[in-house]
Order: C-alpha cells, then structure tokens, then sequence
C-alpha cells in the first residue's frame, strides 16, 4: 500500500482525499497556494507545503513545485483530485519519471481520451454507439457537405483542437452551412492554431448520463449511472443517480457499453464514461470519458457503499479490484446539488469574502462534502464550490424531499449562494417528475 500521498489540489476534494487517505493509513502532504494557508485540508493534513502564490498558474497548474515537493517528501504517490491537472498526460510523465505514483491511469490513457476525435475512433472500435457524423477531424469543405448530406439538420461544428464552446456553431439549416462553416473554422484557428472541426448531427432533446467505472488494467467494472441533466451553459448543477428516465435494457445496454470500452483501452483507475441520450428516439451516443475521479462521484457512493477513492488508492498501490461486478448493488436513489459561491439573481455572478457563519444540515441520508467552515475566506482565484449536498433516500422522491429539507436547514451567512436557485429547481413541477433535458435550465427557468 502507499505509504505517504500529496494532495495536488484544494477545497472540498483535497479534504475528501486526506479522509480517504486517513481510512486507509496512508499519510499526507497538502499541497497549497498562499490563498489556501488557512484551509481546513491544510490543518487536517500530517504535513502541508506552500507550492505559490494565489493564481493556479503559479501554484496548482505548477507541475515542477508538485513533483518536487512529492520527491523532497518522499510521498510514494499524488493524487490530483478534478480539475487543475488531474487529465493532463504532462503531469502523469512527470510523476512516472520521478517514479512517484500518480493515482490515475497513465499518461497514455489520458492523452487517448482526452482526444476528441481519437476517443470517439476507440469507442466506435469498441462498438460503443457515437452520435452520427464525421469519422474524423475536418478541413475540407465539400467533406463536410458530404457528412451534411447523410447525417441530415441540424449540424454542430466543434473545433477538434479543443474545447470551451470555442471554434463551435450550430447549424440549422444548409442554407446556413457554408458562413458557419467559415466562422467555426475561423475561431478554431485563432484559438488553437488549427482551423479543422468536426461534425455531428445537433441533438435538441438530449439528457446528459455517465457511468462511473473502475479498472485495474485487466478487469473493468461499472457501478451504474448518473444523470447529470441540470446543466447551466454546459455546466453540471444537480446529479443523481439512478437515471429517473432509463428503463432496465437501456440501463445495461449503457452500462455495458462503457465497460467495453475501458476493456478495449485496458483502463487503470476511476473513471466516467459520458453519454448523451436522445429522449426522442430511446438511443444514446459516447460523448467523452473523464479520466480523473468526478464531482459528483458521492451520489454514486451513496447507493452503492462503496468508496471510490479508497478504490482508487488501492489500485494505484498495485492491488487489483477486489470487488466483482456481481458485488455491486444499487440500493436507493441519491441526489446531489452543488453549491457555489454565486449570485444566481446576477448572472450567477462569483461572490467571493468571508463566511461569517456556517451551518450545514444534517440528518438521516445527508452528507455533505466541504471544506467550508465560519470565518473562511471565500478566494477569488478558484472555482466557487463550497459543498456539495448529497442526500439519500429508498426512492427518489424520498431523495428530493430530504435535499428539500437539507438545503433549508444549510445556512451560509457572509457570501450568497446558490441554495435559493436548487430549491428553485426543486421544487419545478418538470423536475420533481424528471422530465428535463439539458436545456431545461435555460429554456424554463431563463437562467
């Protein structure tokens, strides 16, 4: 087992890492930017080391700090948590040629699916379903007319080199195909020096499903699926899990297909498989996978009991997967909201400052994962999660009644946040009978 671990990140990720690494023995070492000096992960971890100043750039996108201060500290491992490094192949080579272990898959791995176009060729090779479209990336323009032709409107361009809603455009009619075509490709070039895109059938009415996985290198099982639908401008707001809209064949079909896929690659570690489903023909397509533990990984813990980044622990210290699929139970539904540091009334504008006063809720089937506590300084720097609010129950409607009643217990004085926007969407009458899709958030209720 590893003995010692650094934490390459902050907030309510690191402390979920340090508890995890707690349960299992292993020390740890906080990584942290003079922003976070004070943080509860800092004052909870065996050790902590300052790696910069405030801005990511200079602190936790540092990969030479981080591996050096694995190395100056013999930590036999870092885990790099979401965001910030953790897909970036770069840092994984590091870890690997200073032979400390990245908790993850490999550099490899993560350059494969981290490549739109080559994750897609590797889930089409492992007979995983792929929305309709262009086989690879594209600059020639009678191709794209070609793949107009046979897929059909609406069309969406996406910039191949990389991602962020730059280089994309949706196409609505062939009329419109040729100046969108000029301005995608055009934005592409200017963003990532690479003008090629390439091309999808546009789906309207989709639902966003993932499903959570682990690998060892030689076997592959799934833990099932989560809908993350509630989405603002392509950003997850609420997860649950199960899906409230898959049947029990689409269900496995879906699960199975991301096993397959991680078999074909010879996956190591957690990861998600993310999917779209189109709710006006019943089928789903691979979207991406995400090589990295989730945000929203605790819904899944919650019906299956089982601790996915002790599971990642173990995997990265050699040992292989000691559960079998037919291990895995699915008991209950579990909701998960997300909650930032915004103003919802203002654009979900950041609110960064001082929580004067902190009380989380509490109660049967509540957890909540933060690092916040009264007299936190909310930092400008950084994404403006403060918790997540995951709540279980035998049935979802149980699971929606007690996240009702936890978000109105949650008091956090000092910063707005986005609690009245959840019991906003709570209480919509489409969302508590789960008839939503991905631009429900937009389209109802205008945000």
């Amino acid at each position: 087992m590893i003995r010692r671990v650094l934490i390459a990140n902050r907030g309510e990720i690191a402390l979920r890492i340090l508890r995890a690494c707690r349960e299992l023995g292993i020390e740890t070492i906080a990584a942290y930017s003079e922003a976070d000096r004070d943080s509860l992960p800092v004052r909870l971890a065996d050790g902590a080391v300052c790696i910069g100043r405030a801005p990511s750039s200079q602190s936790y996108l540092n990969i030479d700090a981080l591996v050096g201060t694995a190395v100056a500290f013999r930590a036999d491992a870092i885990h790099p948590g979401y965001g910030f490094l953790a897909e970036k192949p770069a840092f994984a080579e590091r870890c690997a040629h200073e032979n400390v272990t990245f908790v993850g898959p490999t550099a490899e791995m993560i350059r494969l699916m981290g490549d739109k176009i080559e994750a897609k060729r590797a889930a089409r090779d492992a007979g995983v379903p792929t929305t309709p479209g262009s086989e690879g990336a594209v600059t020639d323009r009678d191709e794209v007319i070609d793949v107009a032709r046979r897929v059909g409107f609406p069309l969406l361009l996406k910039a191949s080199a990389g991602g962020g809603g730059r280089g994309m455009r949706i196409v609505p009619r062939a009329e419109d195909l040729s100046r969108l075509l000029t301005e995608a490709m055009a934005e592409a070039q200017v963003a990532f020096g690479d003008p090629a895109v390439y091309v999808e059938r546009y789906l309207t009415n989709v639902r966003h499903i993932e499903v959570q996985v682990l690998g060892d290198g030689e076997r592959v099982i799934h833990f099932g699926e989560r809908d993350c639908s509630s989405q603002r401008r392509n950003q997850k707001l609420v997860e649950e899990a199960p899906s409230p809209v898959l049947d029990a064949n689409t269900r496995a079909r879906l699960c199975e297909a991301a096993v397959s896929l991680c078999k074909r690659i010879r996956y190591t570690s957690a990861g998600t498989v993310e999917f779209i489903l189109d709710q006006d023909c019943g089928e789903f397509y691979f979207m991406e996978m995400n090589t990295r533990i989730q945000v929203e990984h605790p819904v899944t813990e919650m019906i299956t009991g089982v601790d996915l980044v002790k599971e990642q622990l173990r995997i990265a210290s050699g040992e292989p997967l000691a559960i079998r699929q037919q291990d895995v139970r699915l008991t209950g539904h579990a909701i998960e909201c997300r909650i930032n540091a915004e103003d919802h009334a203002a654009n979900f504008a950041p609110c960064p400052g001082r929580v004067e006063r902190y009380q989380p809720p509490g109660g049967p089937g509540v957890r909540v994962d933060s690092h916040l506590e009264s007299g936190y300084d909310v930092p400008p720097f950084y994404d403006s999660l403060l918790a997540k609010v995951i709540c279980w129950g035998r049935d979802r409607d149980e699971a929606l009644s007690r996240m009702t009643r936890a978000l109105n217990e949650m008091q956090v004085e000092g910063v707005k946040t986005t609690v009245p926007f959840h019991l906003q969407l709570l209480a919509h009458e489409r969302f508590r009978a789960g008839d939503v899709n991905t631009r429900f958030v937009h389209d109802v209720l205008g945000f």
